[in-house]
């Protein structure tokens, strides 16, 4: 029997609650300091991060509050498709992305921070806490839940709506930042997505919840 083969017979093994509350609070914690470098740099990344990114710039209303606020309607969407084990992870993990963003703008203060380093660095946080999440069975939320629901009402495919909700945050960030803001948070999103895109794969990671 080969290494492959003893690999595909052997038991998957589930993740421990302990481990995905560990997880849960690591992969926040990520994300939470690559949107506050975003947010001191004033990019913007994609999905409702990206959208309360914008909303902070365009008010002046703290990202913590925003990020909250718009994921709230997309709640119903996760009970009655995704189930409440899913929506009470996506849940907390908003609600503490929500809190430790706050709280990170005050334990980490930046003196001078170069935008190019903040889109590639702060990009590769959030992709590197979204893919903690993930193989924990977490999101968070708005977006995704949307993407799933209308494939399964409609048929509409999840990335091609997540592509073009991405695309519309960026179109209407054209009138709040300047150009090279832009272009830099196009090359932010590029590294959230590559991040994912190499690490997120079938058979590379067989724990489960």
């Amino acid at each position: 029997m080969t290494a492959n083969s003893e690999a595909v017979d052997s038991p998957v093994e589930r993740h421990k609650l302990y481990e995905d509350v560990l997880a849960i609070l690591t992969g926040t914690l990520i994300v939470s300091l690559g949107v506050v470098i975003y947010s001191k740099a004033v990019l913007l990344t994609g999905s409702t991060a990206g959208l309360a990114l914008l909303l902070q710039y365009a008010t002046g209303t703290s990202f913590w509050l925003m990020f909250s606020l718009v994921n709230l309607p997309f709640y119903i969407l996760a009970i009655r498709r995704l189930g409440w084990l899913f929506t009470l992870r996506t849940f907390f993990a908003v609600s503490l992305v929500s809190l430790f963003s706050r709280l990170t703008a005050e334990w980490v203060e930046f003196a001078r921070l170069d935008p190019v380093y903040a889109a590639i660095v702060g990009g590769g946080l959030m992709g590197m806490g979204l893919l903690v999440l993930f193989r924990h069975r977490t999101g968070l939320g708005g977006i995704n839940i949307l993407a799933i629901y209308l494939q399964e009402k409609s048929g509409i495919r999840a990335g091609y709506l997540q592509l073009a909700v991405d695309l519309a945050i960026l179109a209407a960030a054209y009138f709040v930042l300047p150009p090279a803001n832009l272009m830099l948070s196009v090359l932010g999103a590029t590294v959230v997505n590559m991040m994912l895109a190499i690490n997120h794969r079938p058979g590379r990671y067989v724990g489960v919840t």
